[in-house]
């Protein structure tokens, strides 16, 4: 058990820092709702109901959409662009182990590259691939969950509904994802670029204490 929890550590963590979040957020949110439902005028809803309204959809999956997207981005960018000295990059004229093609007769290399062909071709891209999936499938959830939201807003209200396509272009919705957006993309421009001048010890988000400022990758 204690080889199991030193090999996944990080992966551990983060999982435990998620439920907690996501619980946390779940708990709030419907008392959050029920507080701006109450404010309307409107009935309250159960907490079951909550978990299938828009509010907790639009709420939940516009945060993973701005992630993936970031994610899926930054592995792409990365294969092409670099920053000079930034312990993120790809080194500046050197070859980089992460290019070279892939040995099928290497010893326990995954299955796909022992396969070859089609499967391996698809299996070279296949962490961007997957980034861009998730993000499509949490903005369409997304996309969803707003205009749900939206629509049970209007219907308390009284108002005329929504449809998918006259929503495709409200702000509302476009403002709950490029808020997101510009956030992803500035925390991974600090990291970039905060890597070129300050160190932690121990980290592989960081280059050795003793590096030269404008020595590249990590």
């Amino acid at each position: 058990m204690k080889t199991f929890f030193r090999n996944n550590g990080l992966c551990i963590c983060f999982l435990v820092l998620f439920v907690g979040s996501l619980a946390g957020q779940i708990i709030l949110g419907f008392k959050e709702h029920n507080k701006e439902l109450i404010d309307e005028g409107a009935n309250t809803i159960t907490f079951i109901a909550y978990l299938t309204s828009g509010h907790f959809f639009q709420s939940t999956f516009e945060n993973w959409e701005s992630e993936f997207l970031q994610m899926a981005l930054f592995v792409v960018f990365t294969i092409f662009l670099k920053q000079k000295g930034s312990s993120e990059s790809k080194k500046i004229d050197e070859p980089e182990e992460v290019d070279r093609e892939p040995d099928p007769t290497k010893k326990d290399a995954p299955w796909p590259v022992k396969k070859g062909g089609f499967i391996l071709k698809i299996y070279k891209h296949s962490l961007t691939i997957m980034l861009l999936l998730l993000f499509l499938i949490s903005f369409i959830i997304h996309f969803y969950g707003s205009l749900k939201d939206e629509n049970e807003q209007l219907l308390r209200k009284g108002e005329p509904l929504e449809t998918v396509s006259s929503y495709l272009g409200n702000s509302r919705f476009w403002f709950e994802s490029f808020q997101n957006w510009q956030s992803e993309f500035l925390s991974v421009f600090a990291i970039i670029m905060l890597s070129i001048y300050l160190r932690q010890i121990g980290s592989s988000q960081s280059k050795p204490v003793d590096a030269p400022h404008m020595e590249t990758g990590g």
